[in-house]
Order: C-alpha cells, then sequence, then structure tokens
C-alpha cells in the first residue's frame, strides 16, 4: 500500500513588518551609498548588482523581501499584493542566475501597488521598457528567459539572503548608483545620523578648501604622521 510522504507547504507568508518611520527615509534620502561605506563594513550589497540600463535614481525604502525559485515566480506574483506604498522589493533567487523573474509587466503591477524599485539577485529581462517606465531595479544583469506560474513554492515577508547580505522583511534599503545597503531599522537610525553628519563635515571642508593652497593628502588625513611615527630610516 503507497504512502504519501508529508512535505512542507509550498509557501510561507510571514507576519507584515512594522512601516518605517518618515523621519528615517527622510534621513536616508539625504545620503549617500558612499556616506555609508566609509563607516560600515556590513550591510552592502555586492558590485555584481548593478542598476538596470543605468537607472539609478537615489531611493529608500522598507524590504518586501521574496524568495523566488528557479523558473517559478508564482510567489512573486502573490507578494506585489502584500506591498504598501514606499516598498522596495527585495527577491532572493535562491541561486538562479538564467530566469527573468521581472520584466515590465511585473514592474508596471509593482508600480500601482506601490513599489518604488526592486533589487534582484538575479537578472531581469524587458531592459529597455522597465527604463522608459521609470522603474529601477538593481540585479545581475539581463535574461531573455522567463520565469513562469509554475506553482513551485516560494515564500515572502521572511528572511533572504541578496547580494551577500542577509535582509529580513521590513528592513531599511537604501540604493544608488553606488551600491545597495540594507539594515536593520534601529540600526539604520543610528547609522543613518551619523553618515548624514559626517557627510555635511566632508562638504564644509571641501568648501573651506575651494581656492586655497591644499596640502598633501597624507598631511590632511593623518597617514604621514602614522608612517613617520612607525617608519625606520633606511640610508
Amino acid at each position: 500500500m503507497n504512502q504519501s510522504l508529508p512535505s512542507p507547504p509550498k509557501y510561507r507568508i510571514g507576519p507584515a513588518p512594522a512601516p518605517l518611520a518618515d523621519s528615517l527615509i527622510d534621513t536616508l534620502m539625504q545620503c549617500e551609498t558612499t556616506m555609508l561605506g566609509h563607516i560600515l563594513y556590513w550591510g552592502a550589497m555586492d558590485t555584481g548588482l548593478r542598476p538596470n540600463a543605468g537607472l539609478a535614481p537615489r531611493v529608500a525604502g522598507r524590504a518586501l523581501t521574496v524568495q523566488c525559485p528557479g523558473p517559478c515566480s508564482t510567489i512573486l506574483h502573490h507578494a506585489i499584493g502584500l506591498a504598501r506604498p514606499g516598498d522596495i522589493l527585495v527577491v532572493d533567487r535562491l541561486g538562479d542566475t538564467r530566469h527573468a523573474c521581472l520584466g515590465d509587466g511585473v514592474a508596471g503591477a509593482a508600480m500601482r501597488a506601490g513599489i518604488i524599485a526592486a533589487v534582484i539577485d538575479g537578472p531581469c529581462t524587458d531592459t529597455a521598457e522597465l527604463a522608459d517606465l521609470g522603474f529601477p531595479v538593481w540585479c545581475r544583469g539581463t535574461s531573455p528567459i522567463t520565469t513562469r506560474l509554475l506553482d513551485l513554492g516560494g515564500r515572502a515577508r521572511v528572511p533572504v539572503s541578496c547580494g551577500g547580505v542577509a535582509v529580513s522583511s521590513g528592513d531599511a534599503v537604501l540604493a544608488d548608483a553606488d551600491g545597495i545597503y540594507a539594515m536593520a531599522p534601529a540600526e539604520a537610525e543610528l547609522i543613518a545620523g551619523i553618515a548624514l553628519e559626517r557627510g555635511q563635515i566632508v562638504a564644509g571642508r571641501r568648501a573651506a578648501r575651494q581656492g586655497n593652497a591644499i596640502p598633501p593628502l597624507g598631511e590632511m588625513t593623518g597617514a604621514t604622521a602614522m608612517v613617520e611615527a612607525g617608519a625606520i630610516s633606511v640610508d
């Protein structure tokens, strides 16, 4: 007598995350990812994720996370209906780099749901059409081979891996022409404030240097003093 073996559920939908504070979004939108890169070694997605067609406006929003397997985008179509205005899709493709899960049709639906951008650990398609829509996508290039509604399963609003970074549902995401950061909201409040303050200090120093004689870089940064303190004289 054949008995069916137990199997896990195909789909899992996590709880809705808390909205990000408007003040956090405002602060992040004043930051560049390079400001964060001066003070953080973590949270930055790898450089293989690049803006589609060079379209890279600065965006900041809440992560709507999705795990989307191989050739199937059933979960992604459903997840778009979970979005709230200002969300950013963060799609874990579970290692697949052959199938494009997002083109202009899915992007149009995402925009109607209030999603402002997508970060995909895999390729997109319809590159020119996405650019015409004005929908920013950071991804691993393009592919003409698309996903289909194969009902293979998937998960949404759960922790995912994207660009080598662990991203939780509801994390704060900042993306621009130089890269992508994902941070827990409480950490993002602190980091964005520090980054913005440092950026303002640097901007003031740049303005002060204009028209003045500029000393060697090592003297300005303190590197020369460090080298001289630890150098061995060689005659």
